[in-house]
């Protein structure tokens, strides 16, 4: 059995590994192996994993059951909308996908940000799953961009949205 948890420094080979996996997982469909690679080496690096853990702002947890980490999830206070947090990862191993981690860190996630109204994500147009266990959260599409996760870095998104209560 998993628990949600903050994650720390120590888990942070074991986040990136459950990164890999989910993306060669989710998007070699859709970018091919190479192009994985070439983003998980620009957007989740050791380094960069770290910062996210400890911004200020922001809020990383796993999904824990003791022997290994099953998921993670990361959102930030946008520093550009007002009252709005920000999605950026919610994954989930392949292994362990639909036994309700995501729904859990998820969960957690929604209470962190007391000063949000909004949640706002990114998710790949062609990610079926992924749109339809969003919606099933209550997130509605409210925009297209051509440029997810960073500028020019020519991935399209849809951009959805949630009300946070």
């Amino acid at each position: 059995m998993f628990f949600v948890r903050t994650a720390t420094e120590q888990d942070v080979d074991a986040i990136r590994e459950v990164l890999v996996e989910t993306w060669h997982a989710t998007y070699d469909a859709f970018y091919g192996e190479a192009k994985v690679n070439e983003l998980i080496a620009a957007w989740h690096r050791p380094a960069t994993i770290r910062a996210s853990i400890g911004k200020r702002d922001g809020e990383f947890l796993v999904a824990d059951d003791g022997r290994q980490i099953g998921g993670v999830g990361y959102a930030v206070m946008s520093d550009t909308m007002t009252k709005t947090a920000l999605l950026r990862q919610l994954y989930v191993r392949p292994a362990f996908q639909g036994e309700g981690i995501g729904r859990d860190i998820f969960a957690e996630l929604e209470t962190c940000f007391p000063d949000a109204e909004i949640m706002r994500l990114e998710v790949e147009p062609r990610n079926v799953r992924a749109i339809a266990f969003y919606t099933r959260l209550g997130f509605v599409e409210v925009d297209r961009t051509k440029h997810c996760g960073a500028e020019g870095s020519g991935i399209e998104a849809i951009i959805m949205e949630k009300p946070l209560l």
